[in-house]
């Protein structure tokens, strides 16, 4: 817990939790909020200082909070305070535009009958949720009568479990790797081993350091949820382990792979060497009988055309005898 002054969950002239929306602030300044049995989610996507404005009128969290928020060079972590939480998580989101895989931070605030979303980009299923509960009474009903605690593990749930689709493409792709290389296309293949290994290791930078942040929540989840939803969070934490033992077993595969490869490109490099030295040998000798008889001195036969022919066949029985010889031990 770190050693910070206690904050205030909410100013006191607007009372606890109460969030309500002035009509004279500007549109772009107002965050998303759906509310239901006293419990408000807010959404506040790529927060700007605008919005950094907005709560600190309603809401009183400390300032290095707000510094981590607007900092993109945090670490996956859980800071505990007397009125609320302050959760910082990562994300694997594929970025279309680049065609690589980043991470995106979710920040969150957590007290009794509050949420606060602050996604540094768009996260589909923190942007799937929100609309859903949105737009269907029943749901929202349901989940927001079960306390903030529980709202916090189906955003988490749903962000962890949309990494299983990202994991199995790149499962197809290490299929597809595989099926190239044992196909003859070794050497075209070198670049998406390359490309699927950069995935994996850039999916591991994002989910490794929050393992521990999601064994943390297990103890700090209590505060907010009830006792016989206990197993919720235990199933974030195992979703996360399956994740990590899935990428750690692509890494192996992908590092199979990659050798693999550079065993078949090394054979075949080793069959166009054998292929090259056997050429080597045979001319060897053909060389050195044409060096001979084109020497700038007289040679027997000289001046005929009898021994041309003779010497001409003496290099045939030479070079098809050290290839049948060469065929016979399996070198060509």
């Amino acid at each position: 817990m770190p050693s910070l002054p206690k904050p205030r969950f909410a100013r006191a002239s607007r009372g606890r939790g109460s969030a309500s929306l002035p009509p004279a602030e500007p549109e772009s300044t107002q965050p998303e909020v759906i509310e239901d049995h006293g419990v408000r989610w807010i959404n506040i996507e790529e927060p700007q200082s605008s919005h950094r404005s907005w709560l600190e009128e309603r809401f009183d969290f400390h300032p290095l909070d707000y510094e981590d928020v607007y900092s993109r060079n945090q670490r996956p972590k859980i800071d505990e305070y007397d009125d609320y939480l302050f959760i910082v998580l990562y994300f694997p989101r594929f970025d279309k535009q680049v065609g690589r895989l980043n991470a995106a931070e979710l920040d969150l605030f957590v007290g009794p009958d509050f949420l606060i979303t602050l996604p540094n980009q768009p996260l589909q299923p923190v942007e799937y949720l929100f609309e859903r509960l949105r737009t269907n009474d029943e749901l929202r009903e349901n989940w927001f009568s079960k306390g903030t605690g529980y709202l916090l593990y189906k955003i988490i749930d749903a962000c962890v479990d949309a990494s299983f689709p990202m994991l199995a493409k790149m499962g197809n792709k290490l299929e597809r790797v595989e099926d190239e290389i044992f196909a003859g296309n070794s050497a075209e293949v070198v670049r998406d081993i390359s490309n699927v290994k950069q995935e994996i290791i850039n999916f591991r930078k994002v989910v490794r350091p929050q393992r521990a942040v999601f064994g943390d929540m297990e103890r700090t989840k209590q505060r907010y949820l009830a006792e016989d939803m206990d197993v919720y969070f235990d199933d974030i934490n195992d979703a996360s382990e399956r994740v990590w033992q899935m990428l750690e077993t692509y890494k192996e595969t992908v590092e199979a792979l990659e050798a693999t490869n550079e065993s078949v490109l090394s054979h075949q490099l080793n069959d166009v060497l054998r292929v090259l030295t056997v050429l080597s040998v045979v001319f060897l000798p053909l060389t050195l009988i044409a060096s001979v008889f084109g020497m700038n001195v007289h040679v027997p036969g000289e001046g005929a055309i009898e021994p041309f022919w003779v010497v001409i066949g003496v290099m045939l029985a030479v070079g098809g005898g050290m290839i049948a010889f060469f065929k016979k031990r399996h070198w060509l």
